[in-house]
C-alpha cells in the first residue's frame, strides 16, 4: 500500500515512519516538501501519487511559549491544509486525520467524554474551534476518518510542551520536576497510536469519528514519581497551585468496539522507555530551556 504523511517531521509521523516503513510505501513529507496551505501543489501531489491512504498529521498550533507561528492564523491554517486535502479525496483511497479532545471546548471538559459528547460546546480558541469544523464537515463526508487524541507521549515528542517529554528530560538531567497544578490526564503511548493507525489504514471503519485514547487516567504527580523512582535518583516534585486541574479524559468504548483485540502498553513500560530515550539522547535537549518550563 502506499502512503501519505504530511507532517513528516513531526512527533506522530516520526514515529509512523519509522514504525510502518517495512509494511508499506511511504512517502513522509514536511511543510518544505509539500505546502499544505497551497491547493495546487497539494492537488499535483495527490494526482499523481495515488496514494491508497492520506494520513494527515501536519498542524498548525501556535503554542505561546515557544512558537514562532502567528496565533492569528492557527483557524485559518488548520483549515486551509485539512480542506485543500479533503478536496482531492477522489485522488485517495481514505484519509486519516488527528482531532483533538479541545473540540469539546476546554472550559466544559467532562471526565471521560464520549463521542456523543461532540456540538453541545463550540470552541472559543482557534485551535480547538478548527478541530470543531474539520468534525463537523466529517460527519457528512466519507473516507476521512478522525481519530480524535486527548494525549500521547513518545520519542521524539516536544519536552518543551509535553508533560511527560519535559518529565523524563528534567529528570535525566538531574533536576526537579515542576508541575503548575496537578491533573488526571488519559495518556496514549505513541507504538499503541501507530498499531491504531495501521488497523484504520488496512480496514473499512463504521464510523468517521473515534476518540482513540485509552480509557485510563493517571495525575502529573503520580507520573512524575514513577519516572523519578525508573531513574533511581532522588529529586525534588514541585507543585506549586494546590487542588486538582479539570480531567482531560475520553471514552474509548466505540474503538474498542471496532478494534476488539486491542491492548495497551503498560504505563510503567511506556515511561521506562521513553526516559531511557531521553536518557541517551541528551544532545537533542536544550538543557537551559528546562529551567523555566512548569506544567
Amino acid at each position: 500500500m502506499k502512503i501519505l504523511i504530511t507532517g513528516g517531521a513531526g512527533f506522530i509521523a516520526r514515529n509512523l515512519t519509522e514504525q510502518l516503513k517495512d509494511r508499506y510505501r511511504i512517502t513522509a513529507l514536511n511543510s518544505k516538501q509539500l505546502n499544505l496551505l497551497d491547493y495546487s501543489l497539494v492537488e499535483a501531489c495527490l494526482k499523481s501519487g495515488r496514494f491508497d491512504a492520506v494520513v494527515h498529521t501536519a498542524t498548525y498550533d501556535a503554542a505561546p511559549k515557544h512558537s514562532v507561528k502567528d496565533p492569528a492564523k492557527v483557524l485559518e491554517n488548520n483549515l486551509r491544509m485539512f480542506f485543500n486535502l479533503a478536496r482531492c479525496r477522489k485522488y485517495f483511497g481514505k484519509m486519516i486525520y488527528f482531532g483533538s479532545g479541545a473540540e469539546f471546548s476546554r472550559p466544559h471538559w467532562q471526565p471521560r467524554m464520549k463521542e456523543e459528547y461532540f456540538d453541545r460546546h463550540v470552541p472559543a480558541d482557534q485551535y480547538g474551534f478548527s478541530k470543531y469544523i474539520m468534525t463537523k464537515y466529517v460527519q457528512g463526508s466519507s473516507k476521512i476518518y478522525n481519530l480524535r487524541l486527548f494525549g500521547v507521549f513518545g520519542k521524539y515528542d516536544d519536552w518543551r510542551t509535553r508533560f511527560i517529554s519535559n518529565a523524563c528530560a528534567n529528570v535525566a538531567f538531574g533536576k526537579p520536576v515542576k508541575i503548575k497544578q496537578n491533573v488526571f490526564f488519559d495518556l496514549l503511548y505513541i507504538d499503541d497510536l501507530v498499531k491504531i493507525v495501521r488497523w484504520f489504514i488496512e480496514h473499512k471503519p463504521k464510523n468517521n469519528v473515534y476518540n482513540v485514547c485509552t480509557g485510563r487516567v493517571y495525575d502529573f504527580k503520580s507520573l512524575a514519581e514513577k519516572i523519578v523512582n525508573i531513574s533511581g535518583k532522588k529529586l525534588k516534585i514541585v507543585i506549586k497551585r494546590k487542588g486538582l486541574g479539570k480531567e482531560y479524559s475520553g471514552d474509548n468504548s466505540l474503538l474498542l468496539s471496532e478494534i476488539k483485540d486491542l491492548k495497551f502498553s503498560r504505563m510503567e513500560d511506556s515511561l521506562k522507555a521513553l526516559y531511557s530515550w531521553c536518557n541517551l539522547n541528551q544532545g537533542m535537549i536544550n538543557k537551559s530551556s528546562l529551567l523555566g518550563t512548569t506544567f
